[in-house]
């Protein structure tokens, strides 16, 4: 049984699973005890290295800095690419807003990276039967948010010939690698002990999980994989979707299949604070893809929590604290010059670069970023859509 499993605790001093993402009297997220606690394995720079020797391309910034910082079995996917064998990504996203904060974005620009590293399809996953089930929405919005959320993830940039993106509304009826005789649902073990569900859950919630766990298997894409029972997937997310995956991990081969391996990210954090991940439901917590550049830089200046001391006098005496500053965290994500952002953590921590210039730049970057992203987004037709999510082969999916 996966590491992890099993383990629910009454008393945490933090919750991460795909609905909440806490910490105990608003601190910071304990990566580390996370890891722990999941058991999956920390990312470690040998990987890292070992990505570029075998793509011959550089690392992402996402990948050299840390941001995806833990995995499941991603060595075994480099042991296997690197023996002449192939492998799928699979990721997702829950269409439960109109437009996508640039938090979202993130595994998707690491997801197109590899893609486009490794040089294999991709399978997007749009949950609208969940977000229905846990946004109290109903199904026409949630599939009309799916297809606006898909313009957005279209605009990252992916390959269509190498990339089927499917709602599970319209594709996931006839699956036949729904595996929900496998999980058993009694009171602390595997659901119910993974996901902390309870008496008051209305049962689509409980029968969900194995419906986002059944794209870890090629089968459930016979159009694509037909024969290719055998090929492993790669899962590239957030950690607080590790719990799906756990439970997947288990019972991958009472099926006959390889466990998936993921690549984990940390959370995007709230332009207030690293307390968490950011917050839909709050629009001055985050950057989202529509906001103007005149937005962006007042939500920066204003609520960007930042590391600097509250004098000039003073910052120019003790510098900032680049532990708690968000733009510094902000352009750590988003700023691809090492040199320069090494120039910057060290000027602003050594109190010679103030606030305000370090906020005036990641107003730049991130300005930069949103309308790259605006524009990619504005070619996107509701027929690229439709080509993006027909039910179809990929010929040339692994050239």
């Amino acid at each position: 049984m996966e590491k992890g499993e099993d383990k629910h605790e009454e008393e945490q001093d933090q919750v991460v699973n795909p609905w909440e993402v806490t910490a105990k009297d608003g601190g910071k997220i304990d990566y580390d005890k996370l890891i722990d606690k999941f058991g999956c394995q920390r990312l470690e720079e040998p990987l890292v290295d070992r990505v570029q020797r075998l793509t011959g391309r550089p690392p992402h910034v996402f990948l050299r800095r840390g941001v995806f910082f833990a995995h499941r079995d991603f060595d075994e996917i480099l042991n296997a690419y690197e023996k002449g064998k192939k492998f799928y990504l699979y990721t997702g996203r829950g269409p439960s807003s109109e437009a996508l904060h640039l938090g979202h974005l993130v595994p998707f620009m690491f997801t197109k990276y590899l893609q486009d590293a490794f040089k294999v399809p991709l399978v997007i996953q749009l949950t609208d039967d969940e977000k229905c089930m846990w946004k109290n929405l109903s199904v026409e919005e949630c599939q009309r948010l799916a297809r606006e959320n898909a313009k957005d993830i279209i605009a990252c940039g992916f390959d269509i010939t190498k990339t089927f993106i499917f709602s599970d509304f319209d594709y996931v009826g006839g699956w036949n690698n729904y595996f929900g005789n496998y999980i058993n649902i009694s009171p602390g073990i595997q659901v119910v002990g993974i996901f902390g569900f309870s008496g008051e859950d209305h049962i689509g919630k409980v029968g969900f999980p194995p419906i986002q766990a059944a794209p870890s298997f090629p089968s459930s894409f016979p159009h694509l994989f037909s024969g290719k029972d055998d090929l492993r997937c790669l899962i590239p997310c957030a950690i607080d979707q590790d719990p799906y995956f756990r439970m997947t991990r288990d019972v991958a081969p009472r099926l006959g299949y390889h466990k998936p391996s993921l690549i984990e990210s940390s959370f995007f954090p709230a332009l207030q604070g690293e307390t968490g991940k950011m917050s839909a439901s709050d629009p001055n917590s985050a950057i989202y893809v529509t906001d103007s550049a005149k937005v962006i830089k007042n939500k920066i200046n204003k609520y960007a929590f930042s590391g600097g001391q509250d004098s000039v006098e003073k910052h120019r005496e003790l510098g900032a604290n680049l532990e708690v500053d968000i733009p510094v965290k902000y352009l750590s994500f988003f700023l691809e010059d090492d040199a320069e952002l090494e120039h910057i953590k060290t000027e602003y921590g050594a109190g010679r670069m103030l606030t305000g210039e370090v906020k005036k730049r990641l107003a730049d970057v991130l300005t930069e970023v949103v309308d790259r992203h605006r524009a990619a987004r504005a070619a996107v037709t509701e027929e690229m859509v439709d080509a993006f999510m027909a039910v179809r082969p990929l010929p040339n999916m692994f050239d």
